[in-house]
């Protein structure tokens, strides 16, 4: 006989409950389809639909994460089921000295997310950005236009399934062995 405490079937499948900070408790109870995760970076990462962005945006914003920090997107082509692009928002709360890291899924075929302007103003560039290189429009935003490249750019370059390119070398047969 073993002195091994007993447990609980439930206990064995249910993993233990994460310990939220009040701001991010609230959101959670705000939105419940939206999936708070790990992270080892020591911030704390939520998964949203993006039927649900601006609004959580709105709330975060209400709940102290009053500054917006970054945004970009990653291209996951091929790389994973599910969506093929995730747009990362960075926020963070000085009052509660929180960051919040927000994922949002975008499908491939016709990438479009929320624009969060209308929450964070500061999104306006880093929104243009993303348009520019990974080719997800943002719905609602105030200016959608190219920011890096020109008009007439062809593509997203930032796209993994972008053509690399090359520019042409000639090489002239000056040194050639004998």
């Amino acid at each position: 006989m073993t002195d091994e405490p007993d447990v609980s079937e439930e206990q064995l499948t249910t993993p233990a409950a994460l310990v939220l900070p009040p701001p991010l408790a609230a959101l959670t109870e705000a939105f419940p389809d939206a999936a708070i995760e790990d992270s080892a970076t020591g911030q704390h990462v939520m998964r949203v639909p993006a039927a649900h962005l601006v609004e959580f945006a709105q709330a975060a914003r209400d709940g102290g994460f009053e500054m917006f920090v970054d945004l970009t997107a990653v291209d996951y082509y091929r790389r994973r089921p599910g969506p093929r692009f995730e747009v990362v928002i960075v926020l963070l709360s000085l009052r509660h000295n929180l960051r919040l890291r927000v994922l949002v899924g975008v499908d491939g075929d016709v990438p479009a997310a929320p624009s969060i302007t209308g929450v964070y103003m500061g999104a306006n560039f880093y929104e243009r950005e993303v348009f520019d290189l990974f080719g997800i429009d943002f719905t609602g935003h105030p200016d959608l236009t190219r920011i890096m490249l020109p008009d007439d750019w062809e593509g997203h370059p930032l796209r993994k399934d972008h053509p690399v390119g090359s520019v042409p070398i000639q090489f002239r047969d000056t040194h050639k062995v004998q």
